[in-house]
């Protein structure tokens, strides 16, 4: 008897987790396995958003007694955005674009498809940067690198449901083609909630958890209503507000 799909099998979380990385950092991991499915990767999105949440906290930790705590904090961001790829700032930005585009659904989506950023997208990274340094900020360095881990699981989870309880808004695009399996959204679930309480503390990951759903729930609506369903913007934007929305959530527990 042939040990092929038992070996296949066996690589599988592996591959899953690879693709996780690859797909949500600049990481360069290679993912040779043709059997490798996003929808299954999911399981390991909030995991990945802890590490890129540490790693930032990290370069807040280390950079604050020789910077200070505002320069800190902007590097912290910095590494935040790059090792990612700006992948959830330019969905953020797409999406306010749509948001600001007169008309209807079709002239939303094409708005959102168009590679420039338009006034509202400007703004909307603005908003999103000064949001989330100012919160970093008020915590000292320690407990700004476990908002970060608790805020990176919880709002890559967060992309996870908005998936999962909004339809597709085109026939095409990264919208279309994920669909988080049953299995990766229980452990996906299962990791962010463990990660919120561990480095957010009980009642603070409570609250850090409970944000994170109106976010969501607050970003499938409009997406429903506005575009007709989830896109890959709406996904990405629906993880940078998340984290801001978790970090705030966080930052008011700690208080």
């Amino acid at each position: 008897m042939s040990t092929a799909p038992t070996k296949t099998a066996r690589r599988r979380p592996l591959t899953d987790a690879a693709l996780a990385v690859a797909f949500l950092t600049i990481v360069p991991v290679r993912v040779r396995d043709p059997s490798a499915s996003l929808s299954r990767a999911a399981a390991f999105f909030p995991l990945v958003g802890a590490a890129v949440g540490a790693a930032a906290g990290g370069v807040r930790v280390a950079a604050q007694p020789l910077l200070g705590t505002g320069p800190a904090t902007v590097l912290a961001l910095i590494v935040l955005v790059a090792l990612t790829g700006a992948l959830h700032q330019d969905g953020l930005a797409d999406t306010a674009d749509g948001l600001g585009a007169r008309g209807d659904r079709e002239r939303r989506l094409a708005a959102m498809r168009d590679s420039a950023i338009g006034a509202f997208g400007v703004l909307a990274l603005i908003a999103w940067a000064l949001l989330l340094g100012t919160i970093l900020a008020r915590f000292d360095a320690t407990d700004a690198l476990l908002a970060l881990v608790a805020a990176g699981a919880l709002s890559r989870w967060a992309a996870l449901l908005h998936a999962a309880a909004a339809p597709a808004a085109r026939a095409d695009g990264l919208g279309a083609g994920f669909a988080p399996t049953s299995v990766a959204l229980v452990v996906a679930t299962a990791t962010a909630l463990v990660a919120a309480e561990l480095a957010g503390g009980a009642l603070p990951g409570l609250a850090a958890t409970g944000a994170v759903l109106v976010v969501t729930a607050l970003s499938t609506a409009w997406a429903r209503r506005a575009l007709g369903g989830r896109t890959g913007d709406t996904l990405g934007a629906t993880v940078a507000i998340a984290e801001v929305a978790a970090c705030a959530a966080l930052l008011t527990a700690h208080s």
